[in-house]
């Protein structure tokens, strides 16, 4: 599983990079403010690795979970329960839709917001460790007006899965590795 993880990055990268760069490669993008938790917006987030991914029946949303190095690197080493500090998990959501040229085929359709857990259990030591934030559509607007707000929905949500340290989805498997001579 150490290596597994990276065959799927290009699938979230192709994916992700698909919706972001035909909204905004014609134009500079300005940082989106940070969270009224005070989190700051993880810039550069679409290059960072897939995890899993989810497709949601109930709300009808296709999910790609990313982590950045840090993540990659604790879950090469199966030290995911508990993750370490400095991991940051994120969620990409679209709502799904049918391909027009292959019905049965459901794809990404309108992007519904970006979601991340920072690892810090000093700093979230009343959130479970965890730092919650969510910025919302293509604009990427921080979720919630203040600090309970942006963040109690997330704790609401992750509390089932409190003991496997706040995190719903184990990373997906992948055949091994094979590296290029």
């Amino acid at each position: 599983m150490n290596t597994q993880i990276f065959k799927l990055k290009n699938l979230v990268k192709s994916t992700f990079l698909l919706t972001a760069f035909t909204s905004f490669s014609a134009f500079a993008v300005d940082m989106p403010k940070p969270t009224a938790n005070g989190i700051d917006f993880p810039a550069g987030y679409q290059d960072w690795s897939i995890v899993s991914m989810t497709h949601r029946e109930d709300n009808k949303t296709i999910r790609s979970v990313i982590g950045n190095p840090m993540a990659i690197q604790a879950i090469k080493d199966g030290k995911t329960n508990p993750w370490p500090n400095g991991a940051i998990l994120g969620k990409l959501v679209w709502k799904d839709a049918k391909d027009k040229h292959w019905p049965t085929a459901t794809i990404p359709g309108k992007f519904v917001h970006a979601e991340f857990m920072f690892k810090d259990t000093n700093k979230w030591a009343q959130t479970g460790g965890w730092g919650w934030a969510r910025w919302v559509g293509l604009e990427q607007v921080p979720f919630g007006n203040t600090a309970k707000a942006a963040q109690d929905s997330c704790i609401a949500c992750h509390t089932p899965v409190k003991n496997q340290d706040w995190v719903f989805h184990k990373p997906a498997m992948l055949p091994p590795r094979i590296e290029k001579n």
